[in-house]
């Protein structure tokens, strides 16, 4: 018996999108990065990239869960240097670059590889309800 590997046609892959308005990062991030690896689909094989587009509209609006959270979450960046350590809360961020909270929480949920920058590559977030994806008939995803 042969193993079966699926035959992945970059052209013929599905288009979901999702409105995280008033939603769980967290839990929004896992069912996006689930998607991404195509974990949804029977044809699932770790090593290649199966997943499909997504689409995230109002990045702006999601919420984290905790009373403190938003003060308390820090994301940091380091550029190498001595003394390059740069941090910034959730709050100032969720302002400044909406778009990116959510990337990270998809990204870190990827795997740490080749594989992982691909995917992520599909990813498409935007801040508020407007987006140029609709040429591509995008299915509503439930989160």
């Amino acid at each position: 018996m042969k193993t079966f590997l699926p035959k992945i046609d970059p052209n013929n892959r599905k288009w979901w999108v999702a409105s995280v308005d008033n939603v769980v990062m967290g839990r929004a991030a896992v069912k996006v990065a689930n998607i991404l690896r195509g974990k949804n689909k029977p044809i699932f094989t770790p090593h290649l990239d199966t997943g499909d587009h997504v689409v995230i509209v109002n990045a702006r609006k999601v919420r984290i869960v905790g009373k403190n959270k938003p003060t308390q979450q820090r994301y940091y960046h380091y550029s190498g240097y001595p003394g390059g350590l740069r941090t910034t809360k959730f709050e100032d961020m969720i302002v400044k670059k909406p778009e990116e909270v959510f990337r990270l929480a998809v990204r870190r949920m990827l795997p740490k590889n080749r594989l992982g920058r691909k995917m992520i590559k599909k990813l498409h977030i935007y801040a508020d309800s407007n987006h140029p994806h609709e040429a591509q008939k995008p299915e509503t995803l439930k989160l």
